[in-house]
């Protein structure tokens, strides 16, 4: 559940809105002059960005390693009759 709330609001119920988002789970947007500006959120749901930010730093990696297998299948795609594989596949769909 998201919950918007003044920043003038957080200055008096502070100790309420921090137990609301670590206890409850709650998400709370924090608006000016009605205006989100920032959210408080638990440390769970923190640590979970976090480590989303940080599956985004493999995604090099994973193009690289990508286009290898992709070179090393072109390499080999010669060496496997891909139409035989499906005749046959087709004559076992049809045997059932």
């Amino acid at each position: 559940m998201t919950t918007q709330v003044s920043i003038g609001q957080v200055k008096r119920d502070i100790s309420e809105l921090v137990n609301r988002v670590s206890y409850a789970g709650e998400r709370i947007i924090l608006t000016s002059r009605g205006k989100p500006k920032v959210a408080l959120i638990n440390i769970e749901d923190f640590e979970h960005l976090l480590k989303s930010e940080n599956r985004g730093a493999d995604i090099p990696k994973w193009l690289t390693d990508t286009r290898a297998l992709s070179r090393q299948i072109e390499m080999h795609q010669g060496q496997v009759d891909v139409d035989a594989i499906l005749a046959a596949d087709r004559d076992d769909l049809e045997q059932r």
